[in-house]
């Protein structure tokens, strides 16, 4: 079982920066490959990033490749999502992942998500 724990949303102007955490319990962090995903109001929730268990490895979709960095320190549990240069179009709530295998795009792949974080970005 793992509990997974978003922060870090809030409101940004267009071109600015925000970082979200999630925070993963349980001893075995590092035996997941982990993932975001976003859901805009009226939309279904969509891939955003995924990294491997060790972190050696990331996926990103092409609405957010080169904007977006996902990472991850198995030493505290917790997985990151480095978004720059944000538009409106990022607008939504964002949530994170826990997957049996690492890289996976599609929601039904993962098995334990985080209660989101909410993502305003104004014009």
């Amino acid at each position: 079982q793992v509990q997974l724990v978003e922060s870090g949303g809030g409101l940004v102007q267009a071109g600015g920066s925000l970082r979200l955490s999630c925070a993963a319990s349980g001893r075995t962090f590092s035996s997941y490959g982990m993932g975001w995903f976003r859901q805009a109001p009226g939309k279904e929730r969509e891939f955003v990033a995924a990294i491997s268990r060790s972190g050696g490895s990331t996926y990103y979709a092409d609405s957010v490749k080169g904007r977006f960095t996902i990472s991850r320190d198995n030493a505290k549990n917790t997985v990151y999502l480095q978004m720059n240069s944000l538009k409106p179009e990022d607008t939504a709530v964002y949530y994170c992942a826990a997957a049996a295998r690492s890289l996976y795009t599609t929601t039904a792949a993962y098995d334990y998500w985080g209660q989101g974080t909410q993502v305003t970005v104004s014009s």
